[in-house]
């Protein structure tokens, strides 16, 4: 019998099947989203958009995202770093706590956190006193997308850490080096881009993230209203159009930051010698 020409068993199958479930998934609602764009033209679109609604509203979605993503990205990368190189009491409880964001819904995750947080809650009734409010507040979207976007820090760079060997450590510390320096010039570059892939998966769920930010955020417009509120609310009140202007807009920032980013993880693998 003849060898296959294919490295893997069934490889057009395979193809095909990924190729149309590509396709069904996330190229055809694309598709329509652009469609719908190209027909309303530059000048239509540009009208749902200058609405100093829209416009808060986009710059909150994606400052919130950045701001919590750069926080994930710091004490995501320090609590991978723990839970791999440490042994200690409770350290497979807190692992396992980790991933509680991936399977608790998204909307009883943004009740728990208002209840905690509101000035009637636990914490909340702490922090009031104090002139710190998180409920209702930018701070309390902050706080939705932080716990929503850590695991995808911490789950891409736990790997990393784990095939770092403590001897390229040592060797630092033998040849000089002091801790600072031997974190700067030995362990981040080679956990540079399993950061950056961290970063840009946490980044685009906080970007979309829905369900945990509606109840702590307040939704006042102008203000805590995030642009997924926005386009739910154009489409109750069947301004098709606008809810497309507002997804198109989401996505052309969305793409543009991601290329950014993925551009940086290239460049960071070459410079380390990895592709």
């Amino acid at each position: 019998m003849r060898p296959s020409s294919s490295p893997l068993p069934g490889f057009g199958l395979g193809m095909g099947v990924l190729l149309a479930a590509l396709g069904i998934v996330v190229l055809l609602p694309l598709g329509a989203l652009i469609g719908r764009g190209v027909a309303m033209g530059p000048a239509e679109l540009a009208g749902h958009l200058a609405s100093s609604r829209v416009g808060a509203a986009l710059a909150l979605s994606f400052r919130a995202a950045l701001i919590a993503s750069a926080f994930n990205l710091v004490f995501g990368l320090a609590l991978a770093w723990v839970l791999t190189r440490y042994r200690f009491p409770g350290r497979r409880l807190i692992d396992a706590a980790v991933d509680l964001p991936f399977a608790l819904p998204t909307a009883v995750a943004g009740i728990a956190l208002t209840t905690l947080y509101a000035p009637s809650g636990v914490f909340g009734g702490l922090l009031e006193p104090l002139g710190i409010r998180i409920a209702y507040t930018e701070a309390g979207i902050w706080l939705a997308l932080v716990f929503v976007g850590l695991p995808f820090v911490v789950r891409t760079v736990q790997p990393v850490i784990d095939e770092i060997d403590p001897e390229w450590e040592e060797a630092s510390a033998t040849l000089g080096a002091s801790r600072l320096r031997t974190l700067r010039r030995v362990v981040l570059p080679t956990l540079a881009p399993a950061l950056t892939t961290g970063f840009a998966l946490a980044l685009a769920r906080s970007v979309g993230e829905y369900g945990s930010v509606i109840f702590i955020a307040g939704n006042l417009p102008n203000r805590t209203e995030i642009a997924p509120l926005l386009i739910v609310i154009r489409l109750e009140e069947y301004h098709y159009d606008a809810a497309a202007a507002i997804g198109l807009a989401m996505l052309g920032i969305s793409f543009s930051m991601l290329l950014v980013i993925n551009a940086t993880q290239v460049w960071n693998r070459r410079r380390i010698g990895h592709v």
